[in-house]
């Protein structure tokens, strides 16, 4: 039945919520105040049609945009995307109580993406490359990319000569690819099982195209150069699966908020390092102490601050945080930490944390939810969260990131 409809809010996805009958209905690609009026499937309008638009509605500047399933708020002016999105992050603080000082947000510019993960689909006429449609396995080719950098859309080509050789008609390839000092880290997974042939011409596709490196489903296959990102003055070659920062301009920002929130620290922990984004960084000024439950990660963390100079001593451990984290004792050595969990949050160890007497605390996190109610946490035991700075490196998406500084005398 068609309805007519008041956009009250945007959800936590980025889609305009309003009500009927006492039920939210979910309206992707609308603004609050806006009267939007469309069909009502379940709990949604798929397709409105834009009644009153409101000042915020701006024209979207990608030709691909509600069809490929990138992004979500290309319809609403920067200034608004950036109030709702540090707005989500003071509404979830709010709720426990928590009303720290926000920094003024950090976007980050279009264009500036080095990683994505495409899908390759061949076809009768050949390969495509591109994202599937919003919730259906419908492959939407892409000709433009208002998100990543230049390098990777010019990488097409050699993926799509990827798709020819290792993708069956019925299973696509997912290719995550990452700009490097060197080229495209290319990093391919649900292909065929290559034969010889197949995997010499994945070399003559590197060697052509400029790859730094091809693993295909897990396997190095190809490195034509090492894959290399800079960390302060550290070069590191990360494994192809490992996490990265979204943008330069967003692991910028987010590491002079954690070496700012960390102070005059001499003995820094870096719980859940990953390669070294913050420690290698910390290590300018202090000693550090990384922990990372993935092996792999923690040696290209080591092999990159003993490859460089002017660094203080970072010491590197494989440990599972989850299942074994640090406690008081252990981190009784330490002046700070720095902490950077995934989207789950860290709430074992946020608990050994408030138990422990360092005294500055450098949070970041990916998931506003989780932070609150570990910052919560941290407020419980006697720390001050001082301020927040909100990192948004996802364009036009729902996402967002941030750091935090906690104190105690």
């Amino acid at each position: 039945m068609v309805q007519t409809l008041r956009i009250e809010k945007l959800g936590h996805q980025g889609n305009g919520v309003s009500s009927l009958h006492g039920m939210d209905i979910f309206v992707p690609f609308s603004l609050p105040g806006e009267l939007v009026e469309g069909e009502v499937s379940g709990d949604e309008i798929a397709k409105a049609r834009i009644l009153e638009p409101v000042e915020a509605r701006v024209k979207a500047p990608c030709r691909h945009f509600k069809t490929c399933g990138g992004c979500a708020l290309q319809h609403a002016s920067d200034a608004f995307v950036a109030n709702w999105k540090q707005h989500q992050v003071q509404t979830v603080l709010e709720l426990e109580g928590l009303s720290p000082i926000f920094r003024p947000i950090a976007t980050s510019p279009t264009a500036s993406r080095r990683r994505a993960t495409f899908t390759g689909r061949r076809g009768k006429k050949g390969a495509m490359i591109g994202f599937f449609a919003r919730g259906t396995d419908t492959l939407i080719e892409i000709t433009e990319c208002h998100l990543v950098e230049p390098a990777l859309m010019s990488g097409f080509v050699g993926m799509k000569e990827l798709v020819m050789i290792g993708a069956s008609r019925k299973t696509p390839l997912r290719i995550a690819t990452t700009n490097t000092a060197n080229g495209l880290d290319i990093d391919v997974t649900e292909g065929k099982e290559l034969n010889i042939e197949q995997s010499a011409a994945l070399g003559g596709i590197a060697d052509k195209h400029g790859f730094a490196r091809i693993t295909w489903n897990g396997e190095v296959v190809v490195q034509s150069a090492p894959p290399v990102q800079t960390f302060g003055t550290a070069a590191v070659i990360p494994p192809s699966d490992a996490f990265l920062q979204a943008t330069h301009h967003g692991e910028k920002t987010l590491v002079d908020a954690a070496l700012s929130a960390v102070g005059p620290a001499k003995r820094v922990i870096d719980l859940f390092s990953g390669c070294g984004t913050f420690a290698l960084n910390a290590a300018k000024f202090a000693e550090v102490h990384a922990v990372e439950g993935s092996a792999s990660m923690i040696r290209a963390l080591d092999a990159g601050w003993r490859g460089a100079t002017g660094l203080k001593t970072v010491t590197s451990e494989v440990r599972d945080l989850y299942a074994r984290p640090y406690l008081p004792d252990e981190l009784s050595k330490f002046d700070a930490a720095i902490i950077d969990p995934p989207r789950a949050g860290a709430l074992s160890q946020t608990q050994e944390l408030a138990k422990s007497n360092i005294k500055h605390v450098a949070f970041v996190s990916c998931n506003p939810a989780t932070f609150s109610r570990d910052a919560k946490l941290l407020c419980r035991a006697g720390f001050q969260l001082d301020w927040v700075q909100v990192v948004d490196q996802f364009r036009w998406s729902s996402h967002v990131e941030l750091v935090a500084q906690f104190t105690r005398d």
